[in-house]
């Protein structure tokens, strides 16, 4: 199965490859040449993850996945939430945690969630599924692999960030792998 992913950022591309499997063809924007950014300015994570859904649907017509995931602290009232990849104001995850680390000083509370909210969207119309991590911050980042705030977010029942982890290891329970497992629930029940 095909599958258009509203994306371009290769990392989230592969790694939701890698989540599927063989059995799914994985393709970006950057596949199909659309460069035109895509409008996220919903309210919350399904609004985003919709607009890229559609948007992707009916411009090549083929089965779309949006996505739209984020870091959610609790001491930070839920920032940098439908932000993150934004937070200090582009694309630049070096600033986006130094912004999040700074207003974590002297905070003791560190509880955080990632959240993957993916929306497919194709001729029936939109279907959701959800998933999340939750863990807590670190003060400094830690590890190479991954992207985002991987280097300063530790897993609840571990004890190395998810940038120190081996990429199988973390795609096995990233917030990212249980949207994407409820999704291929979903398929296979339409079998």
């Amino acid at each position: 199965m095909e599958l258009l992913v509203a994306t371009h950022n290769i990392h989230k591309k592969e790694e939701i490859q890698q989540i599927l499997g063989d059995g799914f063809i994985v393709k970006s924007l950057t596949d199909y040449g659309i460069h035109e950014e895509i409008i996220e300015d919903g309210d919350s994570f399904n609004a985003n993850a919709l607009i890229k859904a559609k948007y992707c649907f009916e411009k090549i017509g083929i089965p779309s996945l949006g996505d739209d995931s984020g870091l959610v602290v609790e001491s930070l009232d839920g920032r940098p939430g439908i932000f993150s990849a934004r937070y200090a104001g582009d694309h630049d995850f070096a600033k986006n945690i130094t912004k999040v680390l700074s207003e974590m000083e002297g905070i003791e509370n560190r509880k955080a969630y990632f959240i993957t909210v993916l929306c497919y969207y194709d001729e029936n119309g939109a279907r959701y599924f959800d998933g999340r991590v939750h863990g807590n911050l670190l003060s400094e980042n830690k590890g190479h692999q991954g992207f985002g705030y991987d280097p300063v977010f530790v897993p609840e029942g571990h004890e190395i960030t998810f940038a120190e982890m081996d990429p199988q290891d973390k795609n096995k329970i990233s917030h990212r792998k249980q949207a994407l497992d409820l999704f291929l629930d979903f398929l296979e029940g339409k079998k």
